[in-house]
């Protein structure tokens, strides 16, 4: 794998957590999550946690250079020399060109950008069909993969709870906010030849295959 920084896109649904994740294990390199890293400089109370933290308390969106800081701080740490895959950052074209500038500072080249596409009926059914064990926390799908008991836990027989936001109507509008944020991002990156659109509609061992094939000859 030649590019330093990987940065997976995905709409929510398309399952660029679980590949990302499968890279990160193959590669033995980090996965960074925004929301993750977010929280922990708030826990340890960092002077960007601290700002973030008061911004998110009175409802507001953590301005663009609180998120890149507490990114730049977490892409420095050693575990991070031999290269890290974004997840979930960058959403907008500030901070693309943010990560770009970062990476040219430290003499490495452009991200390679991971699109996993997947098709809008497919991701309703991913979302929609999602429950989850209120006792041990399994997910399950009951159109991919149902439990045998309907509502009930294989594991544990503890009751499978749907997240209300898990509606149809909801979810196409969380869709359709992700598309408008995303397209100027797309745009950007295939425009500098870094993008490569993954076909998300496979099983995920298949994608995760294909990707890192892949990436041992990019």
């Amino acid at each position: 794998m030649r590019a330093h920084a990987l940065i997976f896109l995905g709409a929510p649904g398309a399952g660029k957590g679980t590949q990302a994740r499968e890279v990160a294990k193959h590669y033995g390199i980090p996965q960074i999550s925004t929301g993750d890293i977010l929280r922990d400089a708030v826990n340890r109370k960092t002077v960007l946690g601290l700002a973030a933290k008061a911004r998110m308390e009175s409802g507001e969106l953590v301005p663009d250079e609180v998120v890149c800081g507490i990114v730049e701080e977490r892409i420095n740490q050693p575990d991070c020399k031999d290269g890290f895959i974004l997840d979930g950052f960058p959403r907008t074209l500030s901070q693309a060109k943010f990560v770009d500038q970062m990476l040219a500072k430290k003499g490495e080249g452009r991200p390679l950008v991971l699109d996993i596409e997947v098709s809008e009926d497919l991701l309703l059914k991913r979302l929609t069909g999602r429950a989850t064990c209120s006792s041990c926390g399994e997910i399950y799908n009951i159109y991919f993969s149902p439990p045998k008991v309907q509502g009930v836990c294989d594991k544990d027989g503890g009751k499978l709870l749907h997240r209300a936001d898990d509606n149809e109507a909801t979810i196409r509008q969380r869709l359709e906010a992700y598309h408008k944020q995303t397209s100027p991002l797309i745009e950007y990156y295939r425009s500098q030849g870094a993008l490569l659109a993954l076909d998300g509609n496979k099983e995920p061992e298949a994608i995760a295959k294909g990707l890192t094939d892949y990436l041992s000859k990019a």
